[in-house]
């Protein structure tokens, strides 16, 4: 099938790669000519495990193509999918901008019956927008689809070939008939492809972000209290998560969660449910213990030095909003970082995939490691923001060596309570008994 993705971000570039590896001729869309020049010459341009072998092969095998030319981008194309950031706008909702934008020169382009995809997380409704915008400048017939992705960044590659579900949202047959053949090679082991109409597709997004983004809040306030009636929050999680009505996943408790989807997600949604008159009370709860999460391990470093955190110096391990990525969109370390800048201290940070992206950020704000322990020197504490597996079995002899102060404060709970108590570390993390050295 001939394929066009307008975007080449997270989504629009794992989707091509995809659509690419299972035979079809994909060809993706992107209006910056430096990024369409990179990916054309064979250099990626975000990192995503298992995504650059799959992105060399069928660019090599010539199944993968880049433009910035919408027109020459869907020539026969059978299927267009629209991949376009969707930001929050002032006022939190979705900003459609994007998609609308593209979905009004379609409608001077295409010549044939089309299938328009929404693969951006759009509002409820946005599908009738962006039918009525095409429809505008053509008499050609087209359907407009919702597919909502559910790829989760550094799985990404494996969420898209093998999907637990499908989400196709259309009330036309022809629409379904092609939308289903798309998706035949994804889902050969039985998984399910769930047809809807297009407004339950969009809400479905919406709703599954929001629910684990509330599993974490949740966990979250359970590791506060846990705190101050002195259990341990690692107990309780295995306690509960093993009651499959319940679920292991999204459980750990820590410093928030960040990244493209839940924060914009859930303000969306909150924003929906203000536009239909109705005041979504758990998710502006959990909007607001997330907030307040990304600077839980504020007090207890501040209780350490005395609540002065002027000339301090400290060693920072985890810069992305989760492992296994270099997206740093809402991510935790950032909010700690402005925090500890604004109180007088220095800080020296390691990402085995984010620096250069926050670099960009922050430029000489604070100092880079070449490797995590050469960031340790001489630094009054370490704080650990994201939980990469490189982090979890570190040599605690360099890291005590090069630290003035055996001093740890961890936002991911890597470490084993007992483990740092034996080592005469003063140890404190997230919903745990504190050791104190």
């Amino acid at each position: 099938m001939k394929i066009t993705v307008v975007g080449t971000g997270y989504v629009g570039l794992v989707t091509g790669t995809c659509f690419a590896e299972t035979g079809n001729d994909v060809t993706c869309v992107d209006i910056d000519a430096n990024k369409v020049q990179k990916l054309s010459s064979g250099q990626i341009t975000i990192y995503e495990p298992g995504l650059e072998k799959l992105f060399e092969r069928n660019l090599k095998e010539d199944r993968l193509h880049f433009t910035t030319s919408l027109e020459e981008g869907i020539k026969e194309a059978a299927v267009i999918f629209l991949a376009l950031p969707t930001p929050p706008g002032a006022d939190g909702a979705a900003d459609l901008s994007y998609v609308l934008g593209v979905a009004d020169q379609l409608g001077k382009l295409i010549t044939d019956y089309t299938v328009i995809v929404d693969k951006s997380t759009v509002p409820v409704g946005t599908a009738e927008k962006v039918a009525a915008a095409i429809a505008r400048n053509t008499t050609v017939p087209f359907d407009v689809v919702s597919n909502p992705e559910f790829l989760r960044e550094g799985v990404a590659v494996d969420d898209f070939m093998k999907p637990d579900r499908v989400i196709i949202g259309t009330e036309s047959e022809k629409a379904r008939k092609v939308m289903g053949e798309l998706f035949a090679p994804f889902v050969r082991q039985g998984n399910p492809v769930i047809y809807m109409d297009e407004k339950s597709a969009e809400l479905t997004k919406y709703a599954a972000n929001s629910f684990l983004a509330t599993k974490i809040s949740f966990m979250n306030e359970i590791a506060i209290l846990c705190e101050k009636l002195g259990a341990d929050v690692d107990m309780v999680r295995r306690g509960i998560g093993s009651d499959d009505r319940i679920g292991k996943r999204f459980l750990f408790p820590g410093i928030g969660y960040g990244g493209s989807c839940f924060p914009k997600d859930v303000q969306a949604l909150v924003k929906s449910s203000e536009e239909a008159n109705y005041d979504f009370k758990i998710l502006n709860a959990v909007m607001d213990v997330n907030e307040a999460q990304k600077l839980f391990l504020i007090p207890k470093i501040k209780a350490y030095f005395g609540n002065d955190l002027k000339g301090k110096h400290f060693a920072m391990w985890g810069l992305a909003f989760k492992p296994n990525t270099d997206d740093i969109r809402e991510a935790p370390a950032l909010y700690m970082i402005d925090y500890l800048l604004a109180e007088g201290a220095t800080i020296a940070v390691f990402d085995p995939e984010a620096m250069g992206n926050v670099k960009q950020v922050m430029g000489d704000k604070i100092s880079y490691g070449e490797h995590q322990y050469n960031c340790l020197e001489n630094a009054d504490a370490l704080i650990i923001c994201t939980e990469w597996s490189v982090f979890r079995t570190p040599d605690f002899n360099k890291i005590s060596t090069a630290l003035k102060n055996k001093a740890i404060f961890d936002g991911r709970n890597l470490f084993e309570v007992s483990r740092m108590s034996e080592l005469g570390y003063h140890y404190e993390s997230v919903g745990r008994t504190p050791v104190v050295s």
